[in-house]
This record gives structure tokens, sequence and C-alpha cells, in this order.
């Protein structure tokens, strides 16, 4: 089996077709790396690359995507809807076969101190990669996002693991979030309203942090290994639950879909449809199909009733050749 990492930074850009073009120009550029899915949002501003290969190929292309990054992108200049500290906002390393979690962990830090010594860009390491347990939620990392940050580098306790004074070039990129994981999703749930308000409602239901009750006590949510944030996408006129699942075993997304689909209804509202960004395991689809199939079937056609009950295609068409990872890396994995 070969060594094979994917990596899947989201750059605070998603607007300007030349500045994400020459992002994925420079990471196609290393040798054995191989761009699988670049996802353009406009109204969140923001572009999720995936690309994977040989693990030092990934990690050069990291680097040399943040550098592209960096030149390209003026953080003070920055506005969209999605919580972000800098250019390039997060940077996982994903094992994919014949790697192990900590093996990327140790390759995220190396990466991290790198992006610092050579670009000034500094650099909170996060997840399996973070040296203190707290930044294992890159909730923490982000407190305060790219505003807040010049203050958090004054503080000794608070500032990036990797990092300097607050320069020309901190301002210019803002800070990183380099880390490692495992497989997550990211999804967003469509629903038949335009109000932020009420999906930001339906996404403390549901995510695993929960809300504040009355006295000031976190009343956990229904889904494990569940991030999730309600916004307005002016893009699509809707709203939406944004969510990252972050524990695919836990929660699946079907068990995701159907939970916002019952807390949704709780309020009146309906969930219209699905969207992916980036790219999902195969087993996601194929386990969601079983489930609404309520039997096997061949693989094929739980994909494909998988895509419709859900609505994967509510937005824009799905594709499963260029949304599977492993239909993707067939021939290099």
């Amino acid at each position: 089996m070969n060594r094979i990492i994917e990596c899947v930074p989201n750059y605070s850009e998603g607007r300007d077709p030349a500045v994400i073009d020459a992002i994925v120009s420079a990471i196609g550029s290393v040798p054995g790396v191989q761009v699988l899915h670049v996802d353009r949002g406009e109204a969140a501003n923001r572009t999720v690359v995936t690309f994977a290969g040989a693990p030092e190929a990934v990690v050069e292309a990291a680097f040399r995507g943040s550098a592209t990054a960096q030149e390209r992108i003026d953080m003070r200049l920055h506005h969209g809807t999605h919580p972000r500290t800098g250019a390039i906002d997060v940077l996982p390393l994903v094992p994919v076969s014949g790697v192990t979690l900590a093996e990327c962990a140790a390759m995220a830090r190396r990466l991290a101190e790198r992006m610092f010594r050579e670009l000034g860009i500094p650099c909170f390491c996060y997840e399996a990669a973070a040296y203190r347990p707290e930044r294992q939620n890159l909730a923490v990392c982000r407190i305060g996002e790219y505003e807040g940050l010049q203050a958090r580098m004054a503080d000794p306790d608070k500032r990036p693991d990797f990092c300097g004074g607050w320069d020309e070039r901190a301002a210019r990129s803002g800070a990183s979030n380099v880390g490692a994981r495992n497989f997550l999703i990211a999804v967003n749930f469509n629903l038949n309203t335009t109000s932020a308000e009420l999906a930001t409602e339906i996404a403390c239901d549901v995510r695993q942090k929960g809300r504040k009750g009355p006295d000031g006590r976190w009343i956990p949510g229904l889904l494990k290994g569940c991030k999730a944030i309600g916004w307005y996408i002016e893009e699509y006129g809707i709203a939406q639950v944004s969510m990252n699942v972050t524990d695919i075993q836990a929660t699946p997304l079907h068990v995701a879909y159907e939970t916002v689909c019952r807390a949704a209804a709780a309020r009146g509202l309906r969930v219209t449809g699905t969207e992916i960004i980036g790219l999902v395991p195969r087993c996601v689809l194929v386990d969601a199909g079983r489930h609404f199939l309520g039997a096997d079937a061949d693989e094929a056609t739980l994909v494909q009733t998988a895509v419709q009950a859900m609505h994967l295609d509510d937005l824009k068409p799905f594709d499963p050749q260029k949304k599977v990872i492993e239909y993707l890396l067939k021939e290099t994995i």
C-alpha cells in the first residue's frame, strides 16, 4: 500500500478566480501531488482545496500554496461569513493510507514552524498536532478571529505556537491553524428560510456543544462529534446550518441529516437539501444508501440513493465521481 496523505487547506478568498488559480497552480507544481477538488464559496469568501499524494510532496505543496496565498491575500481587506484567523485559515493533514495520524501531526508541526520561519506567518497547531490540550479544539484557536489576533499575540498565554510581533507580514497574513486530523465531513443543510437566527437555533439544537441555559451552564446538543453554526448565504438566498462532522463513526452523515430535519421541523421549517463542501469518503454515501434504501444493493445504487434521499444536488449538480475521495484516488492508492 502506498503512503498517501491528504491536505485540505481553507483559504480566505472565494471571489477572485485569479487568486484561487494561482494558489492551485502552486500546489499542483509539486511532482506527485494530485489536486482532487477546488470548492469556491463566494458568500463565505472562502475556498477549500483538496489534494493528495506522498507525504513529503503534499507537505511541500501545502507550503507553496501558503506562500502564494500570503502574497495574494491581504486579511486587512477580507470580509466573509465564515470564522477565520488568516489567509490560510486552516491547513489540516489527513492520513489516507500507510501513514498514521501521529505521523501527520509531526509533519504538521514541522510545516507550521517552517511557515513562520520562512514566510512570517503566525501559526497555531490544532487537533492531533496541538501543543496545548485546549487547542485540540479549532474553535479555541479561532477565538477573536483575525480582528482579535493582534491582542492575542501580545498575550503569552494566548499567542500562536509560532509567532513574533505584530508586523506588516502578520497583519497581512493573519494566523494559520495547522494540524492533523482524520476525515471529517464539511456539510451545509439548506433551509426554507432566510433567517440566520432560526438557522443558529437549529445549529445549537444539534451540535455537540449545544447552547447556554438560563443558569449559564451548557446544555449539550443532539449530535456527538459535530460542530455547527447558522448563517444566511446571499449567493443562494437561503439560510443554512453549516456543520463539521468530526467523528463520522459516532455521527454518520445520514444521522446528521435526519436530526437536522427533525430540529428544523420542530421550528416549523424544512431542510430542502444538503451541500457537501469538499470531498467525502466512499463509506459515507454507501452507509447512507443502505440506511435510506433499507436493504443492501450494488454500490452505484446505494450512492445514488444517498444523493437522492439527502438532496445533495439541491444547489448544484452532485457527481460522485468528483466528490468521493476513493474514486478520485483509485489509481493512486
